[in-house]
């Protein structure tokens, strides 16, 4: 049984349970993590969101992951994505709310980025974007393609649903931004198992040379 996130958002269904963070020392920015598919069990403590979150909270921004509708202690059903698109929306007014004219760093995984990613592409709050474990072959992401912000893409090389060549080709579509980054960890699977420190130390850094 995981631990109650220690906040409730207030969501036009409910509320939204969530976990927020804020650095030891004085932040630089906020960030907001979203977690993979509710249904295949994909929750806020999962542990890539967990070291996502914590990655971001190392490089020196405070981090707020939560679970979507109808996930753990959150109210509402799941809706396919488009409800959960308004539960980020829901988040990133909180951060907005509680932490003004900070900057924004989204990052997403799996499902996560899948619906993440298209609100941050048109939200102003939001700076720079995390793509975790893509899901190229499940979902399209031609959306991407109008991307003018910093992103990175974090991948395994064997990942089970987002074929590197795939990702690949995305990657290259994306001529609207000067500043993309592609890593791919080798003998790695979808859930960055053995990785999972990697994966922090990545985020970390590359949000630090963004900051």
């Amino acid at each position: 049984m995981y631990p109650q996130g220690n906040l409730f958002i207030p969501a036009p269904h409910g509320r939204l349970e969530a976990i927020l963070k804020e650095p030891d020392e004085k932040f630089c920015g906020v960030a907001l993590v979203a977690h993979p598919h509710p249904l295949g069990g994909g929750t806020m403590h999962n542990k890539v969101v967990f070291r996502a979150s914590a990655g971001l909270l190392d490089a020196g921004l405070v981090a707020l992951r939560f679970n979507f509708r109808g996930v753990g202690l959150s109210t509402g059903m799941h809706d396919e994505g488009r409800g959960e698109q308004d539960d980020i929306r829901t988040a990133l007014d909180f951060l907005s709310e509680h932490y003004p004219n900070e900057p924004i760093t989204f990052a997403g995984f799996s499902f996560g980025t899948r619906f993440g990613s298209e609100v941050a592409l048109h939200d102003e709050r939001i700076v720079r974007l995390i793509s975790i474990g893509t899901p190229v072959d499940k979902y399209e992401f031609e959306f991407l393609q109008e991307c003018e912000k910093p992103i990175l893409f974090v991948h395994g090389d064997n990942d089970e649903f987002g074929k590197v060549e795939n990702l690949r080709k995305l990657f290259n579509s994306l001529t609207k931004t000067e500043d993309k980054e592609m890593i791919v960890f080798e003998n790695c699977g979808h859930f960055f198992d053995k990785h999972l420190n990697e994966l922090r130390d990545t985020i970390k850094n590359w949000t630090i040379e963004h900051l």
